[in-house]
């Protein structure tokens, strides 16, 4: 599991679903393309409502980390696209569900104008760290 910290004297989010820095353990980084709101079948998920498309973005992440022998708490970066800042809180919300107050990843949010398709609200970019112990190879 990554080391994630929030040093006192730099500003934290209430839910406490972020942190401030990782610290990356050894093991085999895993890099996951950008996740939107589609399920298995390329269906969207949740149209116009940004809490399912990220349940499903999380969940897809969920997914392909644990065909690696991954976890959550083995992303130690995301980086978040949404359409509205808005949408923040909600996003926030179900990702708190998703990953434990210590040792969250850090991330970034990136308001964009419109995704790809236009019914997308948000997409986003992990990055994971699954230790050597757990890793397996894909396939």
């Amino acid at each position: 599991m990554a080391l994630g910290f929030n040093p006192p004297g730099v500003w934290n989010e209430p839910d406490k679903s972020y942190s401030q820095g990782v610290v990356q353990h050894d093991g085999r980084v895993i890099h996951i393309t950008g996740q939107i709101a589609w399920d298995a079948d390329n269906e969207i998920v949740g149209k116009g409502d940004v809490e399912a498309q990220a349940r499903q973005c999380l969940s897809n992440i969920e997914t392909i980390l644990a065909a690696v022998g991954g976890e959550m708490q083995d992303i130690v970066s995301m980086t978040i696209f949404c359409t509205a800042p808005e949408q923040i809180p909600l996003i926030s919300k179900v990702r708190s569900a998703f990953f434990p107050t210590e040792g969250a990843p850090v991330s970034i949010f990136i308001q964009a104008a419109a995704l790809v398709h236009p019914d997308w609200l948000v997409e986003m970019i992990p990055v994971a760290v699954v230790p050597h112990e757990r890793y397996r190879a894909p396939g």
